[in-house]
């Protein structure tokens, strides 16, 4: 294919992968808190695992996808992991809006190591469009009552902390997805975070009813088709152009609060959306660079 293609294709896919994962990390809102977050990561995991071993079987099983870089594979459920656990503990011990939007940095910091680590241009275009779904993130966050009030500075380093980690997890899944098959870098994955997962979930078990179960079971075959598309997406175009993608979890998140907690956002709110769609638009209207 020629250089000036659109990344639109791409940009679809981190749009369908945003709002399957804004569906996922939202069963916690839909569960009004009686089942921990960290029993329906650990549930979601063995979902994903059990699906992809079955599916695998088909193609040659396990042993066909076996990775020469597995440590990668494992630094990427790490920070996976690593950031979801910080983000948590923050938005627990400081306002959760400001929390939110401290660990919305990720899409930035992950646009800029794209830019040290795989000599990714970072040109004017890529900046403006940046810049406008920022100020719209931003007017989300300040119609929510973000930074108006005063919180000490641990909670703030951490929420940091989870938005590096985010943004390291996509600069690993760009080098996967470019170097090894997407099952392969799902399996992996899968395996480490639900390896990872077992001693915070047995901490905080608690029975279940089986249609509880099942749905959080559930979750992991939604994951792995995120997985997929996050993938598809990331390797299809340059981390300048799809990682910005990732602040339309916003807009998702708010159309799921309509639709399913009659949560109406405000003029403000609206207003900021229509800034996130509008740095996603100028970044569909974007052409490859040319690679030097």
């Amino acid at each position: 294919m020629s250089d000036d293609r659109s990344h639109l294709p791409a940009i679809l896919w981190v749009l369908l992968s945003t709002f399957i994962w804004a569906l996922i990390f939202a069963a916690a809102k839909f569960a009004d808190g009686r089942i921990g977050v960290f029993q329906i990561t650990f549930l979601r995991y063995l979902g994903a695992f059990v699906v992809l071993l079955v599916f695998l079987s088909r193609q040659g099983g396990p042993r066909a996808n076996i990775s020469q870089q597995p440590g990668v594979h494992f630094a990427r459920a790490l920070c996976g992991c690593g950031a979801a656990v910080a983000i948590t503990w923050a938005s627990a011990n400081m306002p959760l809006v400001d929390a939110t939007a401290i660990g919305m940095a990720f899409g930035v910091l992950t646009m800029l190591l794209g830019a040290i680590f795989l000599k990714e241009v970072v040109s004017a275009a890529h900046w403006r469009a940046v810049v406008v779904a920022l100020t719209g993130v931003a007017l989300i966050m300040v119609s929510k009552g973000a930074f108006q009030s005063k919180f000490s500075f641990l909670p703030a380093l951490v929420a940091f902390v989870s938005a590096l980690l985010f943004a390291i997890e996509g600069l690993l899944i760009a080098l996967l997805g470019r170097a090894e098959k997407a099952y392969t870098v799902m399996l992996y994955v899968t395996f480490f975070g639900f390896c990872l997962m077992i001693l915070p979930a047995i901490f905080e078990w608690q029975s279940l009813p089986w249609q509880a179960f099942v749905l959080c079971i559930l979750l992991g075959p939604a994951g792995l088709v995120a997985q997929y598309c996050t993938i598809r997406g990331y390797r299809s175009a340059p981390l300048s152009v799809v990682a910005p993608v990732d602040y339309s979890w916003l807009v998702f998140s708010a159309l799921i609060g309509i639709v399913f907690f009659n949560e109406w956002p405000s003029a403000m709110t609206l207003l900021g959306c229509s800034a996130i769609l509008m740095g996603g638009v100028l970044l569909v209207r974007l052409r490859r660079a040319p690679q030097g």
